[in-house]
């Protein structure tokens, strides 16, 4: 098996595009994803505090409304992957 060159986090994958992060195997029926709607200045980091958290399908020809399972906010990321990381863990058992 090849390695993998994802960041992981408990297990699964972690791929970052823009202020999206995908959280799981997309090669699973379902995968989350993390839409960052909002964020703050501490020094020279800049801090996720608003994160949406999104469980979807991920079946090509679905409609995107239909692919939508369960949504969540949080106010920081690690509380925003533990959620993703809970829902996924208990859909892949």
């Amino acid at each position: 098996m090849a390695e993998s060159k994802f960041m992981t986090y408990k297990g699964f994958p972690l791929v970052r595009k823009g202020n999206q992060i995908y959280y799981g195997n997309m090669s699973d029926d379902k995968v989350a994803c993390l839409n960052v709607t909002s964020t703050h200045k501490e020094g020279d980091l800049e801090i996720a505090d608003k994160i949406m958290v999104v469980l979807m399908r991920t079946e090509k020809d679905i409609d995107p409304l239909q692919a939508v399972l369960k949504t969540s906010n949080r106010t920081s990321l690690y509380d925003a992957l533990d959620v993703a990381n809970i829902w996924l863990t208990r859909e892949n058992v």
